[in-house]
């Protein structure tokens, strides 16, 4: 049986600045089947679209079209996550702003006030019920989904807070928290929102992490270009691995031992079991010759990162504006990638 490896799909081509981010609902046999064929996607041009994806007739290079374009911030959207129904989508912005997003009607159904600098995260909880954001202003603030602060950590890091996430794990409810400080957080929801642990290691900027699908797992990178995996029962550093450059987010596989990680330089894979780089996916001229044809931007930087719900599909966006579609082709269900 040959070895599973990613190659590009396809592009979805409509944001005029950044890609900032990428969600990706979570497909679960009671909810819509619709849902596998929608992503939603955030850039520096102040907007959000809703993705419907499949070949697009006129050019079958398009892997989806542009459903719906939403606007409504007045400066850029840093972040954007779904519930996890996927009817609703989260947004932070650097109007200091968060809003709630109504997909089905294609309106802002809400918005958060409270921060008094740029809105660099934002995540639900695994049952949608509360929402976590991070902010320059060095604060964690805690809200309901009606728009209410029902906590606020006013000094959680000594720089900016740039990345916030729950974890699925609703035995060890906790929020990691990323910052400028170099440092990472973990922090206790069980406990009115006190901070847990610590985990020390990274010797410049953090500003990405990502928890794993059972939640025993964390990663974490930033400047200095090390990804390094936590495990947030014990609060320890198990292990590092090298991203090559500068990493601006990350996403574990949904059902394979494997991390993915959008830097400066590209896209890499890791095999989590063999603790090394699987597949760097590099956009160049030979390999991008079919999907992408003008030159305005020869080496993107890679800064959003998401999989499928099916593992299958690995989407990244980038700052040409274009989010590239990744599929897994050959080998078996959780085998890995070749280099």
């Amino acid at each position: 049986m040959s070895q599973s490896h990613l190659t590009l799909r396809g592009i979805l081509r409509g944001h005029n600045g950044w890609v900032t981010s990428i969600a990706t609902p979570e497909v679960r046999r009671d909810f819509n089947s619709s849902l596998e064929q929608m992503i939603v996607s955030s850039s520096r041009d102040r907007s959000i679209i809703k993705w419907q994806l499949g070949r697009g007739e006129e050019d079958p290079n398009e892997f989806g079209r542009a459903q719906r374009r939403l606007r409504g911030h007045s400066h850029y959207i840093q972040d954007v996550v779904l519930s996890r129904d996927g009817q609703y989508a989260l947004t932070s912005s650097w109007d200091k702003s968060l809003k709630l997003w109504d997909l089905n009607f294609a309106k802002n159904s809400r918005i958060f006030v409270g921060h008094t600098g740029d809105v660099l995260s934002v995540a639900f909880s695994a049952d949608n019920r509360q929402i976590v954001s991070g902010s320059r202003d060095r604060s964690i603030k805690l809200w309901n989904t009606l728009g209410e602060c029902k906590c606020s950590i006013d000094d959680a890091h000594n720089d900016w807070v740039s990345c916030v996430k729950f974890s699925p794990n609703l035995n060890n409810p906790v929020v990691v928290s990323a910052g400028w400080d170099k440092l990472v957080k973990v922090w206790s929801l069980s406990k009115s929102f006190k901070i847990q642990d610590t985990l020390h290691g990274h010797t410049g900027y953090v500003n990405a992490v990502a928890i794993s699908p059972d939640g025993s797992l964390c990663a974490t990178g930033g400047k200095e270009g090390t990804v390094m995996l936590w495990d947030l029962n014990e609060a320890r550093l198990l292990y590092t691995l090298d991203g090559g450059d500068i990493i601006n987010a990350l996403s574990f596989s949904p059902n394979r031992f494997w991390l993915s990680a959008a830097t400066d330089a590209g896209v890499q894979v890791f095999d989590l079991q063999k603790k090394k780089t699987l597949q760097s996916l590099v956009k160049t001229k030979d390999n991008e010759k079919e999907f992408v044809t003008e030159e305005a931007d020869a080496n993107p930087n890679a800064l959003s990162i998401a999989w499928s719900s099916d593992g299958q599909t690995l989407f990244s966006g980038y700052t040409d504006g274009i989010i590239r579609v990744w599929g897994i082709t050959g080998g078996g269900h959780g085998s890995m990638i070749n280099k």
